[in-house]
């Protein structure tokens, strides 16, 4: 009986010593300071007239044709426009609670890497493009709003439900983190299987540290049955790669099967129509955590960390 509590009153002090540091850090992070603008260009556009179409893109010259002609601003001004403008403003109004989040994503992101700046942050509602919903160049962020209308919303009647049901406002940081963990992610190699499931656990585990208040669901975008099922299904899955020699193999269709977005992966087997897509990505995931743990480093040396020694070191165990 001794012995039992005293077990207990050990799991209760790390605990105790566990969300003391979580609060510091999150202490120390929210005091970081990031200046930066969000430019309403969806507005801007959505109340313009033709004759200031040429003012407008003199501040604005890399979201405008080479020539503003009779064309262009036929579009422009067309229903289907229209309706985009207004369903946007509609859903997202003054953007105050998208600006509050970017503020937090940039505070995490400038914490681990004093030498970031926040960009130049620009609102765009144009038409729909479900595989590119957002641009990040340089120090420029283009956050088009009609790509984040909501699932079911009926712009995305003709776009795949796989795709459509991550066009949600709540996949706005995500998306943006997604952006960022792509420049910092660096291997030597992504030659092997193996090598692109920890590539794609990279940049879900940058989401694991720059988007700490978020679901799992938020940072990969799986449903609740998605994440279920892929925890259940964890040691299965990874003794599928294990026994059908897949973790060194250089065969690209892998990548179609297991970690690009797709209705479900690709295991050939009767539970695949069960399975969300994207499941190597999560398997990955599930490494590059592991060895996280077992780590020193902080996240930037992580995201440079090459694939065989996250692996090795990470001693990865998938749950039973």
């Amino acid at each position: 009986m001794k012995i039992r509590l005293l077990h207990l009153f050990f799991i209760a002090a790390l605990l105790f010593w566990s969300c003391e540091d979580e609060n510091k850090l999150a202490n120390e992070i929210s005091k970081v300071s990031v200046d930066f603008n969000v430019e309403r260009f969806d507005r801007i556009l959505a109340n313009a007239e033709a004759e200031n179409l040429a003012s407008i893109k003199k501040d604005y010259p890399f979201l405008f044709p080479k020539q503003i002609d009779s064309v262009w601003v036929n579009q422009l001004q067309s229903p289907i426009q229209q309706q985009i403008f207004s369903e946007t403003e509609s859903k997202f109004g003054d953007l105050e609670l998208l600006k509050e989040d970017l503020h937090q994503l940039f505070q995490h992101i400038k914490y681990y890497d004093k030498g970031f700046k926040a960009p130049r942050v620009i609102i765009a509602a144009d038409y729909v493009n479900y595989r590119s919903k957002l641009i990040l160049e340089q120090d420029l962020l283009i956050i088009n709003l009609s790509n984040y209308l909501g699932a079911n919303h009926e712009f995305y009647q003709n776009t795949p439900v796989y795709f459509a049901e991550n066009m949600t406002p709540e996949q706005i940081i995500p998306d943006v983190a997604l952006k960022y963990a792509e420049r910092y992610a660096y291997q030597s190699q992504r030659k092997t299987f193996l090598d692109e499931l920890i590539f794609h656990g990279k940049l879900l585990y940058f989401k694991d540290v720059m988007m700490p208040s978020y679901l799992e669901t938020e940072k990969i975008g799986y449903t609740k049955e998605d994440i279920a099922w892929a925890k259940i299904n964890e040691e299965q899955i990874w003794s599928y790669f294990v026994e059908k020699e897949m973790l060194f193999s250089t065969d690209p269709k892998l990548y179609s099967r297991f970690t690009v977005p797709a209705p479900f992966s690709k295991f050939y087997l009767e539970l695949d129509n069960q399975s969300p897509g994207r499941i190597g990505q999560y398997i990955g995931w599930q490494i590059v955590r592991a060895y996280a743990e077992r780590s020193n480093k902080d996240i930037v040396q992580i995201m440079r960390t090459d694939a065989d020694v996250i692996f090795k070191e990470s001693k990865y165990k998938p749950n039973r």
